[in-house]
């Protein structure tokens, strides 16, 4: 924290300075310019992204679990791209997990000073059972957050998996970490305004992550989302919808089959495409750990 100052994320853009003389327009030309140097940073890191998601998939895999940890913003996306992966990929809720210091109600409200309690973050990893098979990411834009150090620590202690995901290259952070992810997108916009590019550069990174583990994991069909669950109106259509493009049975079709397998968009591509009833369409799906190109492939039919 004594070198805060000195932090990237913390320092005076020299190019948005007059920004509050700014018209409109040119604060909105402004922030899009700053915006347009966060792909580049990420880009940069992803040597260390494919690291972890290689870690994350080899835990995924064997059945442990992977947990976002972070504070204010940083803690958020964390929440938010773990909430998306049940209904997306068809994910048991407690696969993916996500934390924010001062609990729940820090989604809504800010609740800042949790983010310097050290146990705090070591007593959420001990309260939840988190062990060496799981992987910790914790998130913290300055790689400062107490919180989230403590976590990793903790996490660290008991042989889980460590990533971290933060915005500067000028500290210690990497210390805590098997693997870390630094996308230095340079100053914000407004100073130390870490909601920003930093912020847009972490979600960048955990879409990168689930996204891309998901896929190692067989819940992806060519670039088709075959995981999902039909749980509302949006979701069956959409199911119906890739079912019809995938299989090419009609709508009528397509919709019994969803009915039949249980509301399963893979398994009811499985029994359209193959011929098979549910029951011995999931056993190949099973014998093919979920991969449906595989199991099509294995009686001849991808």
């Amino acid at each position: 924290m004594a070198n805060l100052e000195k932090l990237v994320t913390e320092s005076v853009n020299p190019d948005t300075v007059t920004i509050d003389e700014c018209s409109t327009e040119e604060i909105l030309l402004m922030i899009n310019r700053e915006d347009k140097k966060i792909a580049p940073a990420v880009e940069e890191e992803i040597p260390q992204i494919t690291k972890a998601v290689d870690l994350l998939y080899r835990a995924l895999k064997n059945g442990g679990r992977m947990f976002y940890v972070g504070a204010g913003t940083s803690g958020r996306l964390g929440v938010l791209d773990a909430s998306e992966c049940p209904p997306t990929y068809g994910t048991d809720p407690e696969m993916v997990q996500g934390f924010i210091a001062g609990g729940d109600v820090a989604l809504r409200s800010a609740v800042e000073g949790c983010e310097d309690d050290m146990q705090a973050g070591r007593d959420l990893i001990l309260q939840n059972g988190i062990a060496s098979g799981d992987v910790v990411i914790g998130i913290t834009a300055s790689g400062s957050a107490a919180f989230v150090i403590g976590a990793l620590e903790q996490a660290g202690q008991i042989g889980a998996g460590t990533v971290g995901v933060t915005n500067n290259k000028d500290n210690d952070f990497d210390r805590y970490c098997d693997v870390c992810i630094a996308p230095v997108c340079g100053p914000e916009v407004i100073s130390g305004s870490t909601r920003m590019k930093a912020g847009t550069a972490q979600k960048l990174v955990l879409n990168m992550l689930t996204t891309s583990v998901m896929i190692k994991l067989g819940k992806v069909y060519h670039n088709r989302m075959v995981d999902l669950r039909a749980s509302n109106k949006k979701l069956n259509r959409r199911s119906v919808r890739m079912i019809c493009e995938i299989t090419g049975a009609d709508e009528q079709t397509a919709s019994a089959a969803l009915e039949k397998a249980g509301k399963s968009a893979k398994l009811a591509i499985m029994c359209i495409l193959s011929g098979l009833e549910p029951e011995e369409a999931g056993r190949l799906l099973e014998e093919n750990n979920g991969y449906l190109k595989s199991a099509l492939k294995s009686i001849g039919k991808e």
